[in-house]
């Protein structure tokens, strides 16, 4: 496993890159042949290689997983994969190219893998523009979807919160700070107060929030700004809550008179509420128990990921199966190697489970 791991890591895979995509998409392809003893394919989609591969038989599981990682291309040679102290460190390694290894030799594991689907995309990081048909498509004929994201300190993700994001512009008029400022319409004040305004939409009791994160306006000093642009990040628990809060962003009004206000949505990926998990997480704690493993817990995180999409179809949706380790998106990141074995055991007893039902 820390060969095919080695392999992956030093092999990057940005995702801006698309020939480093091609290059790790043809690597993991070689290592799952080896592994799974029959080639994955890749499914090109607007340029980008997505990694697939089915066992015999009608899909019944998808293992769902990405590729692609945060760290630009050349960080390998500074921060090699490296092994030290039981943690095998190196870009990506726990973001999630553990979790692929792990998949990979879990399937391997099982006498009889009919039924089970893997799609490993390239663009899960920058929000899955490319993949997310091939990830809906996979879904619908599956009853169950078990993503190998890393887990949450060693507990599974059972929801995930929703994320939204919008541009707000508002248009006013130029005009002189200093000679004639009340010829103008002020587009900064004007974001200002929409800013405040679409701030207050958050709601701390249901785990809402709604963030102002980015601003710009005006050209000069001295010039009354003609025009502003504001980014609002949005995440919720719930798609009742993803949608109150869409409805008020997309009705912002001006305050100022002969202001514009603008509002453009991008796209979205839906949360992956707990009714969607509880039945594969109880399935999951079942199969640890009778491997000896110690009591597995549930998290609930904000950061979403491609399961988010294949939970807001209906189909029961785990996430966090894949590594035991920290440091995210962060320098260092790492996984725990002692850890690899009793994720894929137990990756691949609830594979067994789930075929079953």
């Amino acid at each position: 496993m820390l060969d095919a791991l080695r392999l992956l890591v030093d092999t990057e895979s940005p995702s801006s890159d698309l020939p480093s995509l091609h290059a790790c998409a043809e690597v993991l392809c070689e290592v799952g042949e080896r592994v799974l003893g029959s080639r994955p394919d890749i499914v090109a989609s607007d340029g980008r290689p997505h990694v697939r591969w089915s066992a015999d038989g009608e899909p019944r599981v998808l293992v769902l997983g990405h590729l692609d990682t945060v760290w630009p291309l050349g960080t390998v040679d500074r921060w090699p994969f490296s092994v030290q102290g039981g943690r095998a460190s190196g870009p990506g390694v726990f973001d999630m190219k553990a979790g692929i290894v792990q998949a990979l030799f879990a399937i391997a594991s099982l006498q009889d893998p009919s039924g089970i689907r893997i799609l490993f995309t390239s663009d899960e990081e920058v929000g899955a523009p490319t993949s997310r048909g091939l990830i809906e498509e996979a879904a619908r004929s599956v009853g169950a979807v078990l993503v190998c994201e890393p887990s949450h300190h060693g507990a599974l993700k059972v929801a995930r919160k929703g994320i939204a994001t919008y541009r707000v512009r508002t248009t006013g008029r130029a005009a002189h700070a200093g000679l004639e400022p009340e010829k103008g319409v002020n587009a900064l004040v004007e974001l200002a107060h929409q800013a405040v305004a679409i701030a207050a939409l958050g709601r701390a009791e249901a785990g809402t929030t709604v963030t102002p994160t980015l601003a710009s306006a005006g050209t000069a000093m001295n010039t009354v700004p003609a025009a502003g642009e504001l980014a609002v990040d949005v995440r919720a628990w719930t798609t009742d809550e993803m949608r109150r809060v869409d409805d008020a962003v997309r009705s912002v009004t001006p305050v100022l008179v002969g202001a514009e206000v603008t509002v453009e949505a991008e796209p979205f990926r839906p949360p992956l509420e707990a009714s969607r998990s509880a039945e594969l997480f109880a399935l999951a704690r079942t199969a640890a128990a009778e491997l000896g493993m110690p009591e597995l817990t549930g998290a609930e995180v904000g950061g979403a990921s491609d399961g988010n999409f294949t939970a807001a179809l209906g189909v029961p949706t785990l996430d966090g199966l894949g590594a035991v380790g920290d440091g995210a998106h962060a320098e260092g990141e790492w996984i725990e190697v002692d850890s690899m074995a009793p994720r894929a055991a137990l990756l691949a007893e609830l594979l067994r489970r789930t075929l079953r039902g």
